[in-house]
């Protein structure tokens, strides 16, 4: 289940969570903290939606292992990293495994907040793109075995006519069966439905 968006922010120096977190709140973006890599991980489930502020260095999980969890687990929320002046080579690092982001201490408050609003909004768009294509693989599995396979041959650009000798099926049975898919998938033409396939197999 989805939740309201908000920024995790992840840092074992409670004084850098609460100030980070008193700045966000004064621009009327909520936030969620944690002390360590391990505490953010149970709390962690796909619903989550905003974006992670995390420390590179931390103990016992730092900021790029949590990282590589995440990764692993399929996590999409945008990543914006804080290093210290000496930390700016595994930012880089980060960076490659799929950080959005990630600012060197001490920054300016404008700068970490124009930061998070944008990695906010790119993990809003992430998450609708999800929802959607979670959504088109759910009407795609109510097809029918026969219904898939028919709308692969439309997707191919096969007439009706064609299909029904194919697959040894009467030209009637194959507009059924392609009306029956255009309603499953809700698709409100031709291109449409090419579009939705095309996504699904991307």
């Amino acid at each position: 289940m989805s939740e309201a968006a908000c920024v995790y922010i992840v840092d074992d120096e409670e004084a850098v969570r609460d100030s980070l977190a008193l700045l966000l709140r004064s621009v009327g973006i909520p936030t969620k903290q944690f002390p360590d890599g391990g505490s953010f991980l149970a709390a962690y489930h796909p619903g989550l939606r905003g974006c992670v502020v995390l420390d590179v260095r931390m103990p016992r999980m730092g900021g790029l292992e949590l990282q590589q969890e995440l990764n692993r687990r399929g996590c999409n929320l945008p990543l914006i990293f804080m290093t210290g002046h000496g930390d700016v080579p595994m930012a880089v690092e980060a960076m490659r495994a799929g950080a959005m982001d990630f600012l060197q201490k001490p920054f300016h408050d404008e700068d970490m907040i124009r930061r998070v609003q944008r990695a906010m909004e790119q993990g809003e768009r992430d998450s609708a793109a999800l929802e959607e294509r979670e959504g088109l693989r759910r009407r795609f599995e109510a097809l029918t075995p026969r219904e898939r396979e028919v709308a692969a041959r439309i997707v191919a650009g096969d007439a009706n006519k064609v299909i029904a000798i194919d697959l040894d099926l009467s030209e009637r049975t194959v507009e059924l069966h392609r009306a029956r898919i255009m309603q499953k998938m809700e698709a409100r033409g031709l291109a449409h439905l090419v579009q939705m396939m095309l996504h699904l197999q991307g």
